[in-house]
């Protein structure tokens, strides 16, 4: 069987939690593009939704990634009583 090499550009600390993740799966990264890549082949697109946020959301997105109204809880408890008011 002949294989191809794929070649990616990926941020350091993005490629370090998804192989954390990969290796409590048991799988290598070279695995998990594989099946990515099947998945693909097999269904024809992605194997996931992917959606063009509306408009509320992306500025909510554009405001986090620049510091801008971001709320922090010390804890979940917190965070979910800030829904209650």
């Amino acid at each position: 069987m002949k294989t191809s090499i794929i070649h990616a550009r990926i941020e350091p600390q993005t490629k370090q939690k998804a192989e954390g993740v990969l290796r409590k799966l048991g799988l290598t990264p070279t695995e998990a593009i594989r099946i990515f890549y099947k998945q693909i082949s097999l269904r024809g697109g992605l194997p996931f939704p992917v959606e063009i946020p509306n408009k509320l959301t992306a500025s909510t997105l554009g405001k986090s990634r620049k510091g801008k109204d971001i709320q922090e809880f010390d804890s979940p408890d917190a965070l979910f009583k800030s829904w209650d008011k």
